[in-house]
């Protein structure tokens, strides 16, 4: 039996490389996406807002429809704070949602400045 995902919203901040990197774990529902889109923007508005946001899935179990929706949310402060998006570690069934819904070439546009 394998280990459960790690769940919930894991911030780390890199000075060195202006970079935001947050793990997200479990599910990202709209809890977890209010949490998610919370720990963005306060990192965005802050002293030293990073020139990087990493999103990094590799821990996410899946997804729901306001989970999606945060996704969207975090590009929007992002790219207003002209913070470049990243979305790390897609599992198959969160790349399969992205394409479905057509937000994929959105959240990973290089205008957007992701990955």
């Amino acid at each position: 039996m394998s280990a459960p995902h790690p769940t919930g919203v894991r911030p780390s901040a890199d000075p060195r490389t202006a970079t935001l990197t947050v793990r997200v774990g479990g599910e990202l529902d709209d809890a977890c996406g209010a949490e998610l889109t919370a720990v963005v923007v306060a990192h965005l508005t802050g002293p030293a807002p990073p020139c990087a946001v990493r999103l990094d899935f590799r821990d996410l179990a899946g997804i729901e429809p306001l989970g999606l929706a945060a996704l969207l949310m975090v590009r929007r402060h992002s790219s207003a704070a002209r913070a470049v998006l990243h979305l790390d570690n897609r599992p198959p069934f969160l790349e399969r949602l992205l394409r479905q819904t057509n937000v994929l070439e959105h959240l990973t546009a290089a205008g957007a400045g992701a990955e």
